[in-house]
């Protein structure tokens, strides 16, 4: 039997063996460093992981490279080129390692398309389209932060910031910087949007770091095997302990 997924395509009702876990938010919201945290814990029960970023396909990254740094993009084809780098690492490592038991973590998914590439003016529902072969992940965590916090952390120290990640072909304004934050407001939202339609778990991405995990790492609970589930239990009580 199958069932419809939130993108409207057909899955298994039994779905993988493996676990999908995602992270998603703006730059700066803290999600790299959660789910990088969350993957050594992960690893320390036992459980095999692969990890996953955003735009890291080799085949088209060439073609991104030389299109962003001669500023050539129109939002289609920007949003074209990320699809097929998602599609390339959907089919040789998400997909096959899910079939194989493996926890998937993703450093962003097709949610971040959704927000991205509607704010620069492509249609929601075409989005969605290019992404509908893409399976729901187990659990995925959005770090709310407000926009002007994120955007202290990210260039705090940092000389300058690229045409793309300010913005600045959407023409929001002439400085880099008031560009990149109008930019990021409007990403967070589209994320907003999607709180309750992708049933997303909210994080407070102001929070301390060790409260942000413990918050993770209670919803990811439910998705571990037994074994790995009596580890963690035993973990938790020897750190209470100590």
């Amino acid at each position: 039997m199958t069932s419809k997924n939130n993108h409207g395509t057909a899955r298994s009702q039994e779905g993988p063996r493996g676990r999908l876990i995602v992270v998603e938010g703006i730059d700066g919201s803290g999600k790299s460093t959660q789910l990088r945290l969350l993957d050594k814990w992960l690893r320390s029960l036992g459980v095999r992981v692969f990890f996953t970023e955003w735009n890291s396909s080799d085949v088209v990254k060439d073609i991104t490279s030389r299109g962003k740094k001669k500023a050539l993009l129109t939002p289609t084809t920007f949003s074209l080129l990320h699809a097929t780098d998602f599609a390339d690492r959907y089919e040789r490592n998400i997909s096959p390692l899910l079939e194989a038991g493996y926890f998937v973590l993703a450093d962003r998914y097709i949610y971040t398309a959704f927000a991205r590439d509607v704010v620069r003016g492509c249609s929601p529902a075409w989005v969605r389209k290019v992404y509908s072969f893409a399976v729901v992940p187990d659990a995925a965590f959005y770090f709310r932060v407000p926009p002007d916090i994120a955007m202290d952390r990210i260039v705090d120290g940092r000389p300058k910031l690229k045409y793309y990640e300010a913005g600045m072909d959407l023409n929001l304004s002439n400085d880099e910087y008031e560009s990149y934050r109008i930019f990021q407001s409007r990403i967070v939202e589209q994320y907003e949007l999607m709180v309750e339609k992708d049933r997303f778990a909210v994080i407070d991405g102001t929070l301390d770091i060790e409260k942000q995990q413990e918050s993770m790492r209670q919803h990811v609970l439910r998705l571990l095997p037994v074994g790995a589930t009596s580890q963690a239990g035993s973990i938790g009580k020897e750190a209470q302990r100590g």
